[in-house]
């Protein structure tokens, strides 16, 4: 099984709990990997027999500009459950979604959610 993916797509969100987060909004970055057989679908140069990495940025960008959460878990499942509806060709889905900047005490670069879903959930 070969995989589709595409790491650290960067968006200004207004994810959180806290009202802060919700008015100001952050930075997450989300990767997201399609299983795919490339080596069994793939036999030319044609975007049909794939899925298209652009179509999936732009579903991702789209959803992402249009929902908001208190937590990252709950953006993760939504955009993880929209990706299998859109993709039926990709029999697994995983979903990583960093957010930095939070407000919590420590040093640290980000928190990390990751789902995986298959078409049979």
């Amino acid at each position: 099984m070969g995989a589709i993916r595409i790491h650290n797509l960067r968006f200004h969100t207004f994810n959180g709990v806290l009202p802060e987060e919700r008015k100001n909004g952050q930075q997450i970055a989300i990767d997201v990997e399609l299983d795919y057989p490339i080596e069994t679908a793939v036999h030319n140069d044609d975007l049909s027999t794939t899925i298209s990495y652009a179509d999936v940025r732009a579903d991702i960008d789209k959803f992402v500009h249009t929902h908001a959460y208190q937590l990252i878990e709950s953006l993760a499942n939504e955009l993880l459950a929209t990706l299998l509806h859109n993709y039926p060709t990709a029999p697994r889905i995983t979903l990583k979604i960093r957010k930095f900047s939070v407000p919590m005490p420590g040093i640290f670069d980000d928190v990390e959610i990751e789902v995986s879903g298959t078409q049979n959930d």
